[in-house]
């Protein structure tokens, strides 16, 4: 199945932590990933810009289990959710976009992710891995784009 995830990053050197997690999940299956983009924050605006990305990872992990997998990346490569403030800096973050067709909503699990529709640097990466890709009920990624592709 093909899991897409959301990696972003706005501490430390950006580029080298978009790379070390991209090793660790290649750890776990074949992965496709987009360019990298500098974006502005969310929530949150006074911090530095992001870098972003997005992977596409072939994996047989139940969703779950790729869940675990990502939040133990980001632990290794530095990062103390339970001390950073919500939307604020973080030297990495792994978030489960979409995981083949599922829709799942678990507590602490949620796919596609909840905010994934209103979010360009989570759309444009995703569009740049798969023009074809579809949300579970059927919106293709390229209408969330809209006029971003004109």
């Amino acid at each position: 199945m093909l899991a897409y995830i959301g990696l972003g990053t706005n501490l430390g050197e950006r580029k080298v932590n978009l790379r070390r997690a991209l090793e660790r999940l290649e750890e776990l299956g074949q992965v496709r990933v987009s360019s990298f983009r500098e974006t502005d924050p969310v929530g949150v605006t006074d911090q530095p810009r992001f870098l972003n990305a997005a992977a596409e990872l072939a994996t047989d992990l139940t969703a779950r289990e790729l869940l675990d997998r990502l939040l133990e990346i980001e632990r290794e490569l530095g990062r103390e959710r339970a001390t950073e403030t919500r939307w604020g800096p973080r030297v990495i973050d792994l978030d489960l976009l979409l995981l083949g067709e599922e829709t799942i909503d678990e507590p602490g699990l949620t796919v596609p992710h909840p905010r994934l529709v209103e979010r360009l640097f989570a759309l444009e990466p995703l569009f740049e891995l798969s023009e074809d890709l579809t949300l579970p009920d059927g919106t293709p990624i390229r209408d969330l784009l809209g006029s971003q592709l004109e």
